[in-house]
């Protein structure tokens, strides 16, 4: 049965291009719909767009707990310009990996997912709640389609649920010969913003030194050199604490000077390439991704707009973040909020040892710890209308070479065979135990 081979039904998922935009969902969705119905599971889809569902299946328990949602999307970023060494929507299986667009983000957790639920269904698992499965559109293009549409026009769907599992987390990381398992309990909010820059305006042959494009390259400049303050939030202090406790003695100091916001700029040089990971966490952050100004080659625009890709930690809000970013580029810069959507608030971590002891079971010298996602989730959009906690739980066991981050989104996406088997006997753990 497939669910035995989730290998396999990665493959078969790959292999529909579901590229967003356009997205085009529908296809795989109905793959994993008719292999749910097979199966004799319920099963039910809800779009905004036709050709973009979503599928609502429930595997049926006793009720006697709140019901456990499993949420994955199947849409998938762009491969243009990327050079693959395997086709990427052929779904290759090669040197023990399948290859090919969305094998982590997250065609591979959906197949953990599906292949946990087919499994539970087959052995007739006695449950103590409702399990519903969540194969969701759009979440690489913002979720609007997908898990937004759902808890806004469908929220009944998802009554009496708490906690759920989705992306992103649960992937091994090797530091100072040590596993971790971060396991996501929270993420960063979107602080989407927009910046005007204006100045005197004039013609393109005449001397104009100072005005609004310096302004902008002085802008682009702060941006680059200067850094927002840290700030060490609950969330990244028990998982740096906790690291802290398992490394030898010398990666250990660094790892506490990190908690401490004194100390961590310098205690994030020590890291070298691996600070790209830890600083994010520490830090709210932004980044231009995008600049407006100019008609005509002649003409010296006298207004410039940026727009910048603004992430703000927990607990913090767009006016703190403005805030920061005016201590860093000055205050003659006007800024305009374009999109916010707030994260979870407080976890609620009820369920992070549950989850933990599983993977402790599955691998004894793992260490799980709590992981604050520097990017967006479409765990978003279940809590802050719906209050349902997600934990980022898709484990796998990756060698220590293996560059699970570098990979996400770029070419030659992968992942290996056997820490998908892994995972997904890890997500069907949960739904018996969590």
């Amino acid at each position: 049965m497939i669910h035995e081979r989730p290998a396999e039904l990665l493959q078969e998922l790959i292999r529909f291009d579901t590229t967003n935009p356009p997205g085009a969902e529908a296809a795989c969705v109905e793959y994993v719909r008719g292999l749910l119905e097979a199966a004799g599971i319920e099963t039910e889809t809800y779009a905004a767009d036709p050709a973009r569902p979503n599928l609502i299946a429930r595997l049926r328990g006793d009720d006697s707990a709140s019901p456990l949602l499993l949420q994955g999307h199947v849409d998938v970023v762009t491969t243009v310009d990327q050079q693959w060494t395997h086709p990427p929507f052929e779904g290759r299986l090669a040197d023990g990996c399948v290859w090919g667009r969305g094998a982590l983000d997250m065609k591979g957790g959906v197949a953990m997912m599906v292949a946990a639920v087919l499994r539970a269904q087959a052995e007739a698992v006695r449950l103590p709640r409702d399990v519903v499965l969540a194969v969701l559109s759009d979440e690489e293009g913002g979720g609007d389609l997908g898990a937004r549409f759902l808890v806004e026009r469908h929220p009944e769907l998802f009554a009496g649920v708490r906690h759920a599992l989705g992306e992103f987390g649960g992937f091994s990381l090797t530091l100072g010969g040590r596993r971790f398992y971060p396991i996501q309990v929270a993420e960063k909010q979107i602080c989407w913003l927009r910046a005007t820059v204006r100045g005197p305006g004039g013609h393109g042959a005449l001397v104009n030194r100072g005005g609004t494009m310096a302004r902008v390259g002085k802008l682009l400049r702060d941006l680059d050199r200067r850094q927002l303050p840290v700030h060490v939030t609950p969330v990244v202090r028990q998982m740096l604490e906790t690291m802290a406790d398992a490394l030898p003695r010398k990666e250990a100091l660094v790892f506490r000077s990190l908690t401490r916001p004194a100390l961590a700029p310098r205690a994030l040089r020590l890291l070298g390439a691996q600070a790209a990971l830890f600083e994010p966490m520490l830090r709210n952050t932004v980044n231009a991704t995008i600049v407006r100004g100019g008609e005509k080659i002649n003409v010296v625009p006298s207004r410039v707009e940026l727009e910048l890709d603004g992430r703000a930690l927990p607990g913090f809000t767009p006016d703190d973040l403005v805030a920061e970013l005016r201590e860093a580029v000055g205050a003659d810069v006007e800024f305009e909020l374009v999109r916010h959507d707030a994260g979870p608030g407080a976890p609620d971590l009820s369920r992070f040892e549950t989850l933990a002891a599983i993977l402790r079971e599955l691998d004894p010298d793992g260490i799980p710890v709590p992981l604050l996602q520097v990017g967006v989730t479409d765990a978003r959009f279940f809590f802050a209308r719906l209050g349902i906690q997600t934990y980022g739980f898709l484990p796998l066991r990756l060698p220590e070479e293996f560059r699970f981050l570098r990979l996400i989104h770029a070419a030659d996406e992968r992942v290996p065979v056997d820490a998908l088997e892994f995972g997904a006997e890890a997500v069907y753990r949960a739904i018996r135990r969590l």
